[in-house]
């Protein structure tokens, strides 16, 4: 299969709004107040997998459970809401329970950064790009994630919150 750039140019910009790492600044920054541990690497990491292994398995996945991707879509952005209620109003409706406090996998992996919309998109783009052009755009997209996470002072000083 040969590369497509146009197609990991469109991939990577339809990544990069979904995921929205830079709007999500300020939540990484209030974690970090709150003295959860936010490791950049593996939360790279992590969402590179998932998303990868959603991109090849997510549909099977979804009609195992009799679940249609509008229905994911609305249940995902319903999770969203609740961490951004909890976030706002400063209440835990979900506990973290993770060791050592970390926010890593839950929520910045899980729902922040891999989450409803990139799931989504994942298996629309499959339907007009190849797996390897997406793989490339979501690696692509993994390494700015890495980057606002290691350097969020630096974002932060940049975005002036």
């Amino acid at each position: 299969m040969e590369i497509n750039l146009a197609h990991i140019a469109s991939a990577f910009v339809v990544l990069f709004a979904l995921i929205d790492i830079l709007g999500s600044v300020p939540i990484f920054l209030n974690f970090t107040k709150d003295g959860r541990k936010v490791e950049p690497l593996k939360a790279a990491i992590y969402a590179f997998v998932i998303m990868t292994l959603f991109l090849f398995v997510g549909d099977w996945l979804l009609k195992l459970f009799n679940v249609d991707v509008s229905s994911f879509a609305v249940a995902g952005a319903l999770v969203i809401f609740i961490i951004s209620i909890e976030m706002v109003f400063g209440i835990e409706i979900f506990r973290n329970d993770a060791p050592g406090g970390s926010a890593t996998l839950v929520p910045i992996v899980f729902p922040l950064v891999a989450g409803p919309g990139t799931f989504t998109a994942l298996l629309s783009m499959r339907a007009e790009y190849s797996a390897q052009d997406i793989i490339i755009a979501l690696f692509a997209n993994m390494i700015i994630v890495f980057l606002v996470l290691r350097y969020l002072k630096v974002f932060q000083k940049i975005i002036v919150i």
